[in-house]
């Protein structure tokens, strides 16, 4: 089967992008409007860009309810903050309550039973029950489409990163199998992180400055 995105139905575009890009990591979005109400929405589009300055990426969409940006993209804009929280097996029934498209004064922490605990350099609560989180401050946002299944590229510099003691290890390592990270596949699909290789990376063939 041979595709042209530019002649096919978005949706189904959509549908193909995200059975193909596996698993994808979620950035559950802590954000707060300009009178301090909270908002937490996750997004599978979503990764790292580099490390000096820490930077980190997501993508929210245009919502399909109402075609208008998401609440998270109008909270960023707003306020210039937001906190990256990391979502783990146990945590995957309440992330997915979060995920309902909703009214701006809906608090998604309260709905899902989650507490609410202060940022340290943000004025953005993060997920106290999830195990690591970043604080960001906005770098910048790139639109890419505003009209249907379209989108922005929102571009965050972590100013604050917090590892709980039951995953991080001396050496700056991440216990796996204690933190437990799921990935989102297409449709209702996750996976888990359960079955790892390792595969020693071949040495540089580039000469130093």
């Amino acid at each position: 089967m041979d595709i042209d995105p530019n002649n096919y139905p978005s949706r189904e575009v959509y549908k193909l992008l995200t059975a193909s890009i596996v698993p994808r990591p979620i950035a559950w979005v802590s954000t707060v409007n300009e009178q301090g109400q909270p908002n937490l929405a996750p997004f599978s589009f979503f990764n790292a860009v580099c490390q000096n300055p820490p930077t980190i990426l997501f993508c929210p969409g245009i919502r399909g309810a109402d075609r208008s940006p998401k609440d998270t993209y109008h909270n960023i804009r707003a306020t210039g903050e937001f906190v990256i929280n990391f979502v783990t097996e146990p945590l995957a029934e309440a992330m997915n309550i979060t995920a309902v498209e909703a009214a701006a004064e809906v608090n998604e922490f309260e709905r899902a039973q989650l507490t609410a605990r202060p940022g340290k350099m943000v004025n953005v609560p993060h997920v106290a029950e999830s195990p690591i989180h970043f604080e960001c401050k906005l770098h910048e946002i790139v639109t890419i489409n505003e009209g249907p299944g379209g989108g922005y590229i929102v571009i965050g510099t972590v100013v604050y990163m917090h590892f709980d003691d039951s995953v991080y290890r001396e050496g700056n390592y991440i216990d796996m199998t204690a933190y437990q990270p799921i990935g989102r596949l297409g449709g209702p699909s996750y996976s888990r992180v359960n079955d790892m290789f390792d595969l020693q990376r071949p040495p540089s063939e580039i000469k130093p400055l």
